[in-house]
Order: structure tokens, then sequence, then C-alpha cells
């Protein structure tokens, strides 16, 4: 009953958000961020993705992203980054807002996508704030230096972190208003985006959640798809 009354909203829906987070990326084979998946060196992610960290050892954080960068790469978008590309194909307002920094939802084709955490495959300038591709930088003793010599790292939102300005509220805003708030492999740990969920439900729309295991979204989820997300959203979305 539940994967038939989601496949009635998403096809009676005319605007639509989509949050999506690790365990999407996960069934492509990028490990989570948290946990044992996480582990490199013996350092946890929180170990490394900060602004002390890269203060105290650039070199040690950019090679830890040079290494999760060559495992995104390698990876392929999967049956539910696709079901996505397809939704978006036919829904007359949409947005898709991902905490995913891969780089696969661009890839799979999503084209009205914000990554709220930014991108493995860019850089930003420390000195100016300019974002650039990493291919384009230059390596210099295992750092990364703007094409102006400057000092550069990852163009990502470590712990400890604001968003950058403006990030969050286009998402807010469009939550304001959309049919259907479709929830897609995220724990909820990390708290903007699952209050982004349950504050587009308070203003509308049906939220449906699609993961494998019960999360902080799921008890006010309307409905709950328990389930791998490459095979269930292809079942929704049609």
């Amino acid at each position: 009953m539940s994967l038939f009354s989601a496949r009635q909203h998403l096809a009676d829906a005319t605007s639509v958000l989509v949050i999506t987070g690790a365990g999407i990326s996960a069934e492509s084979g990028i490990p989570t961020f948290r946990g044992e998946g996480g582990l490199w060196k013996g350092f946890q992610a929180q170990d490394l993705a900060t602004p002390q960290a890269f203060a105290r050892d650039p070199k040690l954080v950019w090679e830890w992203y040079s290494w999760r960068r060559q495992i995104c790469n390698e990876a392929t978008p999967n049956a539910g980054h696709e079901a996505l590309v397809h939704l978006e194909g036919r829904i007359e307002r949409f947005l898709l807002t991902t905490q995913n920094v891969d780089g696969l939802h661009p890839r799979a084709g999503s084209r009205k996508l914000i990554e709220i955490h930014g991108c493995i495959d860019d850089a930003r300038c420390t000195e100016t704030g300019r974002v650039f591709p990493v291919e384009d930088g230059i390596w210099q003793d295992g750092v990364l230096l703007h094409p102006d010599g400057t000092q550069a790292r990852p163009h990502i939102l470590w712990f400890g972190e604001n968003y950058w300005d403006g990030t969050l509220d286009v998402a807010h805003g469009f939550a304001r208003k959309v049919d259907v708030c479709l929830v897609v492999g995220t724990s909820g740990m990390v708290y903007p985006p699952a209050a982004l969920a349950v504050f587009a439900q308070r203003s509308g729309a049906t939220l449906i959640e699609v993961n494998p295991r019960a999360g902080q979204v799921t008890p006010h989820a309307d409905i709950w798809l328990q389930g791998p997300s490459g095979e269930v959203l292809p079942e929704i979305v049609g």
C-alpha cells in the first residue's frame, strides 16, 4: 500500500523537493562518511575534515581527499540516481538538495541541484574564496595551489563551519510550497537537511522517506519505504 501511495503522490505532484544523503552513494560503493567505512590510516573523518586539521597538516588532508576523490571518480551512478534524473525531467518544479560531495548526481544527469556540502572535484582559494576544479590547480609538495599560486583547500563544508551564504536559503524557500518532499538515504543526523524535510512537511508537503534503516526523519515521515534507493526509487518514480 505504501509503495502504491508513494507512486501516486509523485504521479500527481507538480513540485518536488528531494533530499539525499550518503545512503544513495553507498549503493555505488562509496564508503559512508561516518563509522568503520570512513576510516583511513587510522583516522576518522572527524579528525581530518576540520579547518584545524588543514591548518595543522594540509598535506595530510589533501592526501586523504585525493584518496576519497579517486574512489568517487571510479564509482558510477546507480539506478537510484538515474530515477531521480527521470523524476526531474517530468516535474514542473523540482529541486534536488544533496549532502553528498561525490558528484554522482550531476554525473547521472541531475541539473536542478544544490550540493550543500560542496563537491570533491572542486577546490577553493584560502585567500580569495575563488572556487575552481581540482584538475586546474597546481600540486606542490603534496598540497594543491590555485593556478595563481595561492594556497587552496577542498571546497567542502567541514565540521565546525557554517553553510555558505544563501546555500540553504534557496532550498528553504523552495520547501515552502512543494507537493512532495522525498528524503533518500540519509540518517538525518545532519540537522539542517533533516529540519528542511520537516519544514516542507509542515508547509503542506507529503513527506516520503526511502531508507533501509530508520533514521531521524522516519518518525515524521508520512510514508517510509524501507529498502535501498536503487530498488525503491525506480518503483515509485516509474
